[in-house]
């Protein structure tokens, strides 16, 4: 006859079988990922970029191969991981090819995993850090002039790139559509009616960004941006060390060096403006269209930037708080590889134009989607000093600093 098993018996047993239960599953092996990912030296796109040539290899990353070894030279410090026990860590130049790659194409880390042969989770740990990497060692290629003479040089190709006097950059502002961050309700919805943060930027006469801020939600317009930047303050309290005014040739008129904006900005003794086009006169047209001409590296540069880092031609679904590195570097890289690589931007790159015949051929990133404006801020202040330089500026382009071709050109329009 089977002992008879007291309550406390019995629940004494329940609990020891509990408890060989959960050891025996302990024990047992845990799988950390699927299996092919642990064959990663098999799969991994290292192996496809060593078969590519010149042209796919550039297509492949948008950059050539001594340009991404220098980088990869540069980045590796940063990035570079130690082996463990139980597993091999992803090599920095994995690292920084699936980065390069996830900004050329915008490609999901779900995606991206069966090409790179590493996991979703570790992607998004890796690009983001990848990208902070990139843009710390490269963030020196955007760089504000710090002296006269420097700022004079950018005047200068402005005047004989842009027939535009006493410039010094181009400004503009973008959205960059991200995906919703969760719990942030309109925060970050802008006109165009999506979900975005701002890229504004200064751009040179030969489409470089000199200052870019990133970061600011999509509901804010263009002036705001500006207002509430590093460079304004730094504008208005007169510490740029931005060269005295000089005269316009051949008068006598004192102008001061200027930044050049969209219809967006406010008027101001440093920043021009075109005219409203509302009652315009002929005069009015003429500075307008020479102010376009000029300011178009800016859009030019913005257009450039998109259609070779595609991640920004579809919402960066990935954390807001991520979003600002990913920009950033694909700025710096824009610098990096336009100083390096005579390939990146070509003569068919950007809008050029016949002053034979008058016609403007779009750049190759037009035929991708670009970047969304702005929003135009219906609050804008007008400078009565502002106002008389501008029309400093229309006396002298419609007087002594007229162009040949500028009548064909307003007539072309």
């Amino acid at each position: 006859m089977a002992p008879v098993l007291s309550r406390n018996q019995k629940i004494g047993l329940a609990l020891s079988c509990m408890l060989i239960t959960e050891e025996k599953r302990r024990k047992k092996r845990k799988i950390w990922a699927k299996q092919w990912l642990h064959d990663r030296k098999r799969f991994t796109h290292l192996n496809l970029l060593k078969e590519l040539d010149e042209s796919d290899f550039r297509n492949f990353l948008r950059m050539d191969e001594q340009c991404f070894t220098d980088l990869l030279y540069m980045v590796k410090p940063f990035i570079e991981k130690k082996n463990t026990l139980f597993r091999s860590s992803v090599s920095a130049e994995e690292r920084l090819i699936v980065t390069l790659r996830y900004l050329a194409t915008g490609r999901s880390y779900e995606d991206l995993k069966f090409s790179a042969a590493i996991s979703p989770q570790l992607l998004s740990s890796i690009i983001p850090e990848t990208c902070a990497a990139i843009y710390h060692c490269l963030k020196k290629y955007i760089k504000i002039p710090k002296t006269e003479d420097e700022w004079r040089t950018v005047a200068h190709q402005f005047e004989t790139k842009w027939n535009f006097n006493n410039a010094v950059g181009a400004m503009d502002g973008k959205h960059i559509a991200i995906q919703k961050p969760t719990g942030s309700g309109s925060q970050y919805y802008n006109c165009k009616t999506f979900f975005s943060i701002v890229l504004f930027a200064i751009v040179d006469a030969n489409y470089q960004f000199m200052y870019v801020n990133v970061g600011a939600n999509g509901s804010v317009c263009d002036s705001t941006v500006l207002q509430n930047s590093s460079f304004y303050q730094r504008l208005i309290n007169d510490e740029l060390r931005l060269p005295a005014p000089t005269a316009l040739p051949g008068t006598n008129k004192c102008i001061p060096y200027v930044f050049l904006g969209d219809s967006g900005f406010s008027l101001s003794p440093y920043i021009m403006k075109p005219y409203p086009l509302k009652n315009i006169t002929h005069g009015q047209r003429i500075f307008n269209c020479r102010l376009s001409r000029a300011r178009r590296v800016v859009e030019n540069a913005f257009g450039i930037l998109a259609s070779r880092f595609r991640v920004f031609l579809q919402a960066i679904a990935i954390n807001v708080e991520n979003v600002e590195v990913v920009v950033l570097a694909c700025c710096a890289l824009h610098n990096y590889l336009s100083q390096r690589n005579a390939m990146y931007i070509t003569p068919s790159s950007v809008d050029t134009e016949d002053v034979n015949t008058m016609q403007l051929r779009p750049g190759d990133w037009r035929e991708v989607r670009p970047l969304a404006p702005m929003q135009q801020s219906s609050v804008r202040t007008v400078s009565k000093q502002g106002k008389n330089i501008r029309k400093c500026f229309l006396d002298y382009y419609n007087d002594k600093g007229a162009l040949t071709f500028q009548e064909d050109m307003l007539r072309a329009q």
